[in-house]
């Protein structure tokens, strides 16, 4: 298996065997039930689908219910595709666990980013702004002049300017696991990983 769901729980620290303190992302994976195993031949490319989080069956559509009922699991809150899974003899209902890790090992991590709401050029693209001084008071967080002078005589697409910051999917590769809690499902992640607390992730090996 080449990844896992899991929920980001928060910060914490580790320590080295030499004294040295690691900060790490704590995060909650797995562990997670494989609904739907996808085929070339069947859907046109080779994914598994895991399911995680448990989610009361009075609170799931039709449709997704019977999705569920159909792979013979019970029904999940989260679900997620790792591509490119060739694996012979995995069916639906198999459990995937932190087991498939190893510590020491890179991963890349795929999430949904803090959502900042409408930002400025300042905050969003990291602008200097403008002068403090020389008669300026109203111009230290402007984005300064936009538009082109007589040609083209529009502002050019795709130019940096103020709007909504974050609440993107985002990945972020070459993390590295610092210690794994089987008992608890914990993987314990150096380096920066993308979303709030509380929310979803994929771990995924580098390799993929």
């Amino acid at each position: 298996m080449r990844g896992i769901i899991g929920k980001k729980i928060g910060m914490s620290q580790v320590f080295e065997p030499n004294g040295d303190m690691l900060p790490v992302t704590v995060i909650e994976a797995g562990p997670c039930q494989i609904v739907q195993v996808k085929t070339p031949e069947k859907d046109g490319y080779s994914a598994v689908q895991l399911g995680f989080e448990k989610k009361p069956e009075k609170r799931v559509n039709k449709p997704l219910l019977g999705h569920f009922k159909a792979a013979k699991t019970e029904p999940y809150r989260v679900l997620s595709e790792i591509r490119d899974f060739n694996e012979e003899g995995t069916k639906a209902g198999d459990m995937v666990t932190v087991d498939i890790f190893k510590v020491g090992e890179e991963v890349k991590i795929t999430g949904v980013t803090k959502g900042k709401g409408f930002q400025g050029v300042v905050k969003r693209h990291n602008f200097q702004g403008g002068p403090k001084t020389h008669g300026q008071s109203d111009r230290y967080r402007s984005p300064g002049s936009i538009g082109a002078s007589a040609y083209p005589s529009r502002v050019i697409k795709g130019l940096k300017m103020a709007g909504r910051m974050g609440g993107k999917r985002h990945t972020v590769r070459g993390l590295s696991i610092v210690k794994i809690d089987a008992e608890n499902n914990l993987l314990f992640i150096k380096g920066a990983v993308p979303g709030a607390r509380n929310s979803y992730v994929t771990i995924r090996r580098h390799e993929q």
